[in-house]
């Protein structure tokens, strides 16, 4: 253990602990935005700049091992003026459309510059001149709004694998792009939309969702993904009771199985629960044509014909095929009734995973 001192705060720490994790276990809010705890550190945006005393330079605190002995001030004069000033090199390249990016509330970029009292940018770039509209169904892609955090290109690469997009040029001209800048669904993109869930500003965003609600506008409602058996954690985005978005739930107490991590049915396939093609009834049919029933005469039905049949021509003649959208639970009741009960194996699944 080492020690060392945030804000007149001493703290103990384990040796090898990044100044930011210390920092913030002493209380501190130290902004970040290339800083995602689940990815590989990068230290590119350096908006999490503290002031050690006795060095010369401010140090990015993402990046740098906490010392025995450090004095570290989060909110000095030099610290906020330096943030002020990367938010405005960000600005210069970032195109200001708050009032109607799907982002707005929810993003880093709009929280820090109200933070430090940025309203506008000194610095005169070439402007935004990357738009990079995509003809894919999930997710759109804005790099006028990019910050090059590059934390779409570390999630993609670490958490999904896919390794689907990287930065391409360098300096002024440096953005995100597929392989020859093409499509994504030319390249080894599988729409998981993990990059969606990590962009801090609005270059990344939902086209499922747009236009159909704000963070604020909207009420989150934790469940289980109905997909397959994976057991998934998300919150369904619900406005005016409508469900009209998935948001990633990344804490491990919450999330356990995948800590925000979705497939593109998870994610991007929940369009179904509002389907004016679910049934809403059971149906019997009858002379050819279905009509309502109640869960009893269905059931009875259903019972009364399944044991006709076994007693007719045995329990073979029968097979279950099971739902992924019903739970590991469900499905481990309905294997068990024809296994046990009818006395077949002919039980089958609608998910190849």
């Amino acid at each position: 253990m080492i020690k060392l001192t945030v804000n007149g705060r001493e703290i103990q720490v384990p040796k090898g602990t990044m100044v930011l994790d210390a920092c913030q276990q002493a209380g501190a809010d130290v902004p970040t935005l290339c800083y995602d705890p689940d990815l590989k550190l990068a230290g590119s945006c350096r908006m999490c700049v503290v002031e050690a005393k006795g060095r010369p330079n401010l140090m990015a605190a993402c990046v740098s091992p906490a010392e025995n002995g450090m004095v570290i001030e989060t909110e000095s004069p030099d610290v906020v003026e330096s943030r002020k000033i990367i938010l405005e090199l960000l600005l210069a390249r970032h195109k200001l459309e708050c009032h109607t990016c799907e982002k707005d509330g929810i993003c880093k970029l709009q929280d820090y510059c109200y933070r430090y009292g940025v309203t506008d940018s000194r610095y005169a770039g070439q402007g935004p001149h990357f738009g990079m509209e995509d003809p894919n169904p999930f997710f759109k892609r804005d790099y006028d709004k990019c910050i090059m955090c590059t934390r779409c290109v570390r999630v993609c690469d670490e958490i999904t694998g896919a390794q689907a997009i990287n930065v391409k040029h360098r300096g002024h001209h440096a953005k995100i792009a597929t392989v020859f800048d093409g499509k994504l669904a030319d390249s080894s993109c599988v729409f998981c939309g993990q990059c969606v869930m990590v962009c801090p500003v609005g270059a990344l965003t939902s086209k499922v969702s747009a236009g159909k609600g704000k963070s604020y506008q909207t009420q989150n409602v934790l469940t289980t993904c109905t997909y397959c058996g994976t057991g998934c954690t998300f919150e369904l985005n619900i406005k005016d009771n409508h469900v009209v978005g998935v948001t990633s739930v990344r804490d491990s107490e919450f999330s356990p199985v995948n800590k925000g991590a979705l497939c593109v049915k998870g994610r991007f396939g929940w369009d179904f629960i509002e389907s004016p093609e679910r049934l809403t009834t059971p149906l019997i049919r009858e002379n050819g044509e279905l009509r309502p029933a109640s869960w009893d005469e269905a059931l009875d039905y259903a019972a009364t014909k399944i044991k006709a049949i076994k007693e007719k021509d045995g329990p073979n003649s029968l097979a279950l095929f099971s739902s992924a959208r019903a739970t590991n639970e469900e499905n481990y009741l309905a294997q068990k009734l024809f296994r046990a009960a009818i006395g077949t194996n002919n039980v089958d699944h609608c998910a190849r995973l």
